[in-house]
């Protein structure tokens, strides 16, 4: 199988998943409009920036992780699959380099979010500093690592970096999305926390 028939088997594959769900109930009562419209004017500049400017390292954060942690999986996938179609409008990147994109950067660390989710659930609890340390600060960056370990054993090299590097670099971008996941997770938490539909008050701020 083709990388390209491969991808889009991914893609349809984590689509009818996610539609099963029905995620538009999800939007039912405006919580979850604002974190996607977010997303959708955000992302998929973040996603484009490498095919906008020519840089030596082309190195591309991905946001996956925050996207699931706002909208819920079932959600997060067809939007992550609307960023890839809008950050392949506004920059000059073929519609194959966007589907590789939305699976690699955007439905692969989605779904091992999610398992990092009932993984910190299952054996670590429910608690506030779980929560934000554990699952959306070190998971997020365990997720991208993993994530661009499969995507760099599928065929998939980072561009502009020897092979040699790859591994290094695939690190040093996870702990990057990380930070960024973990800081907008606290401060949503704090300020916004209807923003987040896997935050509970109820479970994560009960007495001990």
């Amino acid at each position: 199988m083709t990388p390209l028939y491969a991808n889009l088997t991914l893609l349809l594959l984590a689509l009818a998943v996610a539609l099963f769900f029905r995620p538009w109930q999800l939007l039912w009562g405006g919580l979850r409009i604002t974190p996607l419209l977010a997303t959708l004017t955000l992302v998929p500049w973040l996603w484009a920036l490498p095919s906008l400017h020519q840089m030596p390292l082309q190195l591309q954060g991905s946001g996956a992780c925050l996207v699931v942690l706002m909208l819920g999986w079932p959600l997060a996938v067809p939007v992550l699959c609307g960023v890839g179609i809008i950050a392949a409008l506004i920059s000059p990147m073929p519609w194959e380099t966007a589907l590789d994109i939305i699976v690699w950067l955007g439905l692969v660390p989605a779904t091992l979010a999610l398992a990092m989710g009932a993984a910190v659930r299952r054996w670590l609890g429910l608690h506030l500093f779980v929560y934000v340390l554990a699952r959306a600060f070190l998971g997020t960056a365990l997720c991208m690592f993993v994530a661009g370990l499969l995507a760099q054993a599928s065929g998939h090299s980072l561009p502009g970096i020897d092979d040699d590097l790859n591994l290094v670099a695939h690190w040093l971008v996870a702990w990057g999305d990380a930070f960024l996941t973990g800081m907008f997770t606290a401060l949503m938490v704090a300020f916004k926390p209807d923003w987040l539909a896997t935050w509970s008050d109820r479970l994560y701020l009960k007495p001990r």
